[in-house]
């Protein structure tokens, strides 16, 4: 979604001011280095602030949602963070320096700093903190991009169904979500996920949203790789909010209308079964259970697609599964309105790709837009599981939330 042209240009006057603020300050470092050499690398900053205007110019009147976008969005984004991070340091000492002048005059404070010797000023040394704080996020985004976009992770949860049917005693459940097969760079890799996931033999595989960014033909070269997902039981899908194709300009109202057609063909051509506000018996001999999919439902802002009261007519089963891309679902309709559903299934959050998880403690700035925001759920008799992602937005990388193949056995013994 572009913004506003007006709002783009005062952004760009923001980011000039910043670069030429950052100027000032690399000024400061390059005093003690040779007139020459000082002379050339003041070229190259200058030469980088404008690649960077540029690069903001060229993610404007780009086509949002690709993979050069992606990086470009990227690289803007490490720049900023990093210099931003540099100049509170910069500006720290601006008010030093003002308060200096203010309170003891120039001549003081140059008598004091000859008679005491100091090699290093507090100006310089604050510069080349800046300096060091600034390469911090531009290290760390790169790391998540080069390591963390692709190390996906299998995670194994077991829940106890007290009304679970003998017969689905230690089924296996395999959950993808949030493939965003846009976003990708590296189609070995995937197609490396999607062999983690079929080693496990699931039953049955779920798959809660999410499989492209905004167009339905971003998913034409990775059909081979998830048609890959078979399971005994069958492969079921629901619809999640990038694949309604919401988030960008359609020529029409017609074309926005084919391409949701066409993801729905892309879904049945893979093999997957597309629940769009429906139920389904899964059996296993005379025994079954109810499995529900809804499209896509989220609290606030994003799109209502979902009716979970057609979806919920007529489901049979002593226990139900349901399948809603948007965890906020759980808490608005839910849990509070829908007794009987035992275990809902979702994606979304991606955990913001962003965060830290150490044996059980999990933190992400994502925890403030969503209580459920990654793992597993449990209210009474009721349960969530929220999946950490198959994929990445934007970022083309992860940063200590790692992709994820989610692996549920449901058992009927308690433990």
């Amino acid at each position: 979604m572009k913004i506003g042209l007006l709002t783009f240009l005062l952004l760009v006057l923001l980011l000039v001011w910043i670069e030429f603020y950052a100027y000032q300050a690399a000024k400061t470092l390059l005093n003690n280095i040779k007139a020459n050499r000082a002379k050339w690398l003041k070229r190259i900053y200058l030469l980088q602030a404008i690649a960077m205007i540029a690069l903001v110019f060229y993610a404007r009147f780009s086509q949002a949602g690709t993979v050069t976008f992606s990086f470009v969005l990227s690289i803007i984004f490490m720049s900023y963070t990093a210099k931003l991070l540099g100049l509170v340091f910069v500006f720290i000492d601006d008010i030093r320096r003002v308060l200096q002048l203010f309170f003891e005059g120039r001549k003081k404070r140059h008598a004091r700093r000859v008679e005491s010797g100091r090699k290093i000023s507090r100006s310089e040394f604050l510069a080349r903190t800046a300096v060091v704080t600034a390469t911090l996020p531009i290290v760390t985004m790169s790391f998540g991009i080069v390591s963390g976009a692709y190390d996906y992770r299998i995670r194994r949860r077991k829940l106890y169904l007290p009304n679970l049917p003998s017969a689905f005693n230690g089924i296996k459940m395999a959950q993808l979500s949030d493939i965003h097969s846009g976003s990708f760079f590296d189609k070995k890799a995937v197609e490396g996920g999607i062999d983690l996931l079929m080693k496990e033999k699931p039953d049955v595989i779920f798959f809660t949203g999410d499989l492209v960014n905004n167009q339905t033909k971003e998913v034409k070269d990775y059909m081979d790789i998830f048609s890959k997902l078979k399971a005994d039981l069958g492969v079921y899908s629901t619809l999640g909010n990038h694949d309604y194709g919401d988030y960008m300009q359609w020529a029409s109202v017609q074309a926005k209308q084919q391409n949701l057609q066409d993801m729905i063909k892309v879904h049945d051509r893979l093999g997957w079964q597309l629940m769009m506000n429906e139920n389904k018996a899964l059996r296993i001999g005379t025994d079954q259970i109810s499995l529900i999919g809804v499209e896509n439902w989220g609290a606030g802002r994003f799109a209502k697609y979902g009716d979970l009261n057609k979806a919920h007519l007529n489901s049979e089963g002593d226990v139900k599964i349901l399948l809603s891309h948007d965890p906020s679902h759980w808490d608005h309709q839910v849990r509070p309105n829908y007794k009987d559903i035992d275990l809902m299934f979702a994606g979304h959050t991606h955990g913001m790709q962003l965060g830290i998880e150490i044996g059980d403690f999990r933190w992400s700035p994502s925890k403030w837009m969503y209580p459920q925001w990654a793992d597993l759920y449990t209210e009474g008799n009721h349960h969530l599981y929220v999946n950490r992602g198959f994929g990445f937005l934007g970022f083309p990388g992860r940063i200590g939330i790692l992709p994820e193949i989610t692996i549920f056995e449901l058992t009927n013994q308690p433990a």
